[in-house]
């Protein structure tokens, strides 16, 4: 019996950690516009500006599924942002090597190159933490579930999404849930 209510409880977190990334995707694509016009300010500090929504999210997962310290939670949302601005620097730059391909299969090929590396370079740094799992099977479920919700860039061009989008709302939802669920001992 308790372990039917705790799994319970357990899905209902899941269920909020998805809910929160659904949020804070919906809020991501709309940032762009207010901080482009921020002048004087590097276009990676912008880019990693427009990560902090999910990037809080990030903060309170480590927080409430890890037993890690807060300077550590805090560290995870800072890898986040990083991990964000690389993510769009390699799919911009997969497209950019692309050129003689058809739009939706560079489209495809950059959402899988930014989908790993932003989940990759999420769960490598949260994985050093210092209360932080070390089962690699967690933390390559993160990754895969990152990398293929990232051909969801794909469905974003294909429909010309500008201020709304499918990648963010539902990558961070997905990644978040199994951020989760790596970081549960």
């Amino acid at each position: 019996m308790t372990q039917a209510i705790a799994l319970a409880g357990t899905s209902r977190n899941l269920l909020m950690v998805a809910g929160g990334g659904l949020l804070s995707g919906i809020l991501t694509p709309l940032l762009p516009a207010l901080l482009d016009k921020i002048t004087g300010v590097p276009a990676d500090i912008r880019l990693a500006l427009v990560a902090v929504p999910f990037a809080v999210l990030v903060f309170f997962v480590v927080r409430r599924f890890s037993r890690n310290a807060p300077w550590a939670a805090l560290l995870a949302a800072v890898m986040t942002m990083v991990a964000f601005v690389c993510a769009v620097n390699a799919a911009i730059f997969i497209d950019g090597q692309l050129n003689g391909a058809g739009k939706m299969m560079r489209n495809i090929l950059a959402g899988l190159a930014g989908g790993f590396t932003g989940s990759a370079l999420m769960a490598l740094g949260i994985a050093l933490l210092p209360a932080s799992p070390r089962d690699a099977v967690k933390w390559l479920r993160m990754v895969l579930t990152g990398t293929l919700a990232g051909t969801l860039l794909a469905l974003d061009n294909a429909l010309g999404l500008d201020q709304t989008s499918f990648l963010y709302p539902v990558w961070q939802a997905a990644v978040a849930a199994r951020l989760a669920v790596a970081l549960r001992s």
